[in-house]
């Protein structure tokens, strides 16, 4: 019987739907327009892994301005694990995001492996889980997202994330099934985040505000978008008491943890306005 053949390539817009499926396979919960708005972000960022025609192996490698890059949906299909598969398309990755730092969300039986390749633990991040629903919050500094400039978000989201990511935002504050919003104080945006649709329940991702109290008033009205019978999840880095703290005082319950690690030195991000992580997958 002759060898299969393996070979890598970049996806098209089309197979970024299998990395999804299997993210949703792993338990990993992705947004039903995520695919769209990823692929904004990098459009030759994403490969695949091909036993002749048969995917068996993905991964993200998102270049992001001149120097960051952030890794995810390594994933290997589970008949295949165990045979050099993942490894290919794991160097592939790293090599297209050579000369960058690197991060990544490692998920618990993963990191000692990241480890190896150089990843260095920053933090953890932990989701949590809740319900929609709740009374709607009287506040007339809450605005939708769309009604402000692009440039005026774009301003706001860049000290959180290491490198200029306006494409990805554009899409992703304006994806189907989300909802946006921004909050003022003293006529400037001083928070924003987005609740989206996912395989199961919502979304809360980015959430971010230049106080708790913000925070607390962005969460509580995204939450009361959604129906009290739905799964709410937010993404906390565990380094932001005052995150944990919010969804404690909502009664979530952690479900899942991540290591957010990273290949060069730490980026100087203010986690103590970073109130919900914006993906997992690309950062």
């Amino acid at each position: 019987m002759q060898d299969k053949k393996y070979t890598i390539k970049t996806m098209s817009r089309k197979e970024v739907n299998i990395a999804i499926d299997w993210a949703a396979k792993e338990g990993w919960n992705p947004g039903l327009n995520d695919a769209d708005c990823y692929f904004a972000a990098d459009s030759t960022g994403f490969f695949i892994g091909l036993l002749d025609d048969e995917p068996i192996a993905t991964i993200s490698v998102i270049k992001y301005g001149e120097s960051f890059g952030f890794l995810g949906f390594y994933i290997v299909k589970p008949d295949y694990r165990g045979k050099g598969y993942g490894i290919q398309i794991w160097n592939a990755g790293l090599k297209y995001l050579k000369g960058r730092n690197i991060g990544l969300d490692g998920v618990t039986a993963q990191q000692d492996n990241y480890k190896k390749s150089g990843f260095k633990l920053a933090y953890r991040n932990i989701r949590y889980e809740g319900f929609g629903g709740g009374n709607l919050p009287e506040n007339s500094e809450i605005v939708e997202l769309s009604t402000l400039p692009i440039e005026t978000i774009d301003l706001f989201d860049r000290p959180f994330f290491p490198e200029n990511r306006s494409r990805f935002i554009r899409s992703w504050i304006r994806q189907p099934e989300c909802h946006s919003l921004g909050i003022m104080q003293n006529g400037k945006l001083s928070g924003y985040g987005t609740i989206r649709k996912c395989h199961l329940g919502y979304k809360i991702g980015p959430l971010f505000a230049n106080s708790p109290e913000l925070a607390e008033s962005l969460f509580l009205v995204l939450k009361s978008k959604v129906h009290s019978t739905e799964p709410v999840f937010l993404d906390t880095p565990e380094v932001n008491q005052a995150a944990v703290a919010l969804a404690e005082k909502y009664k979530m319950k952690v479900s899942f943890e991540t290591a957010r690690m990273y290949t060069g030195d730490f980026p100087d991000m203010p986690l103590n306005r970073l109130f919900g992580v914006t993906s997992f997958e690309i950062g």
